[in-house]
């Protein structure tokens, strides 16, 4: 996929259609698969430089930055310096302050000063200062498995994809139903079969947007079931598009240039034991406000690095816990592992210990949590572990949200709220709400309760009560009847009637 701020879509007659690449593109992609391979060895500034620069020469500098942020994938920089950047500011930031460095000389015995505390050169020192900023690291190596033709098809594949993640419903026929639904049961999608008129089958598949929470997993994993699909020999597609709060419809199907590239992308991922792949799978089940990332980003440890198995990434804070596993190694193996801990400083790491090592008390002692396990790591125990730090970063939120909050709307849910915020739902559930009533998950006003219990009325039947909180923006029935003196009685596993409730 790309980011949504390079989705490149006409709206013409009130439609959505994706502006795909064409074969009259293939030089601007060679041109940017050039960019990356000339410059390997140079710092990311250049390369961008060199970007902007083709942008310019472009029609449409999306469409650059589209090749771009796929090609980026390919590549992997470094940060190159004689010394530990952040060890090399440490010691040049203290000297400076020592002989209050102002003057050039002043400048220049500071970073001699520095150097011998690190055993090195004045140079080597000032080169490694900012040599970690992003602008200076340098792209190590690209190896990139497309040519320009297969950039265009994987650029036109991420652009339709992209342009799914606001659907809100797709219908599909396609002449490979059995692996489209096998795709969806793999992606968790919510999904039901309709047998058409004609005796063929539709597959209609909800859309991320119609969910309150985790549109974002939910999305990438919608988006994704496209490159099923494109795969079939004869597929037609209907999405239904929420563009910015109005309803457009988008059409897709294998007359468009929607192709699988034939060097697809890694997209499934791979792990390095049945335990981890457990894991995952049993975690990424639960709606909690934590993203499992695999194999994220390598943490420092001295002369080495440590890869880490996981990473939690809160979703409403810029905090992470890293997540290791440890079984089935060898002593060897387990010390190294430790070894690499005492390395690793400023970051939270939880450790999932196989009981037989016998090395939890060690990880504790290097001020690491432990989370024993024996066959399989208990998502009880994990969930525990993140709870700690769900816990402060909470009331973290909470402490910066005004004392009283005063939404507009005379119904809003708890999570709409929260959203509006930039904060978790747990954040806003203990905030006073002065101008509304709490009812379930939903705030509302009293005077919408207040009409509410004018127009409904015992003996009327759930689905015409459901219409009525459905004009309100209210889709909790089962609180809002409590609230008003309410019970429902049910005739079989389908219909019911409102009935008052018992005292």
């Amino acid at each position: 996929m790309l980011t949504k701020d390079l989705l490149r879509v006409s709206r013409a007659g009130g439609g959505y259609h994706p502006q795909f690449a064409g074969r009259e593109h293939r030089p601007l992609a060679a041109k940017a698969l050039g960019t990356y391979q000339g410059h390997v060895g140079e710092r990311r500034a250049d390369l961008e430089a060199a970007l902007t620069d083709l942008e310019r020469e472009a029609e449409d500098f999306k469409l650059v930055r589209g090749f771009a942020k796929l090609l980026e994938r390919e590549a992997a920089f470094e940060t190159r310096a004689g010394v530990d950047p952040e060890r090399a500011r440490r010691e040049a930031f203290a000297a400076g302050e020592a002989v209050g460095a102002v003057t050039e000389t002043e400048r220049t015995t500071a970073l001699s000063r520095a150097a011998d505390a690190l055993g090195t050169d004045p140079d080597t020192v000032e080169a490694a200062l900012y040599a970690d900023r992003e602008d200076r690291q340098v792209l190590a190596s690209f190896d990139a498995r497309w040519s320009p033709d297969d950039l265009i098809d994987q650029y036109d594949l991420s652009l339709a994809q992209t342009a799914l993640f606001d659907a809100t419903e797709v219908r599909v026929r396609t002449s490979d139903p059995t692996a489209l639904v096998s795709a969806v049961k793999r992606l968790r999608l919510m999904y039901e079969v309709l047998r058409r008129e004609d005796g063929s089958r539709e597959v209609v598949v909800t859309g991320p947007t119609r969910l309150f929470r985790s549109t974002r997993r939910y999305g990438t994993r919608f988006a994704r079931l496209l490159r099923t699909l494109a795969k079939a020999p004869e597929w037609r597609l209907t999405a239904a598009i929420d563009d910015r709060g109005t309803e457009r419809e988008l059409h897709l199907s294998d007359d468009d240039p929607v192709r699988v590239p034939d060097a697809e992308p890694v997209t499934d991922v791979s792990y390095d034991s049945g335990v981890e792949a457990d894991f995952a799978a049993r975690f990424q089940s639960l709606d909690l406000d934590w993203d499992l990332v695999r194999e994220p980003e390598p943490l420092a440890a001295g002369s080495r690095v440590m890869i880490p198995d996981f990473a939690f990434e809160y979703e409403h804070a810029e905090f992470r816990v890293f997540f290791e596993i440890m079984g089935f190694w060898t002593p060897e193996y387990v010390e190294k592992k430790l070894s690499q801990m005492d390395a690793v400083d400023d970051v939270e790491l939880l450790v999932a210990v196989d009981e037989s090592l016998g090395v939890g008390e060690a990880i504790e002692a290097r001020d690491h949590r432990a989370v024993p396990y024996s066959g399989t790591v208990r998502i009880k125990d994990a969930r525990d572990a993140l709870r700690r730090y769900e816990d402060d970063l909470v009331a973290e939120s909470a402490a910066a949200l005004p004392d009283e909050l005063r939404p507009e709307d005379d119904v809003v849910t708890l999570a709409e709220l929260a959203e509006r915020h930039g904060v978790g739902e747990a954040a806003v559930e203990g905030q006073a709400f002065p101008d509304h009533e709490r009812v379930g998950r939903t705030l509302v006003r009293p005077a919408v309760l207040d009409d509410l219990g004018e127009e409904i009325a015992a003996g009327m039947s759930l689905s015409e009560v459901e219409g009525v909180l459905d004009e309100r923006g209210i889709d909790d029935a089962s609180a809002t009847l409590s609230r008003l003196g309410y019970r429902v009685e049910w005739e079989g596993l389908s219909a019911g009637t409102v009935r008052e409730r018992e005292e």
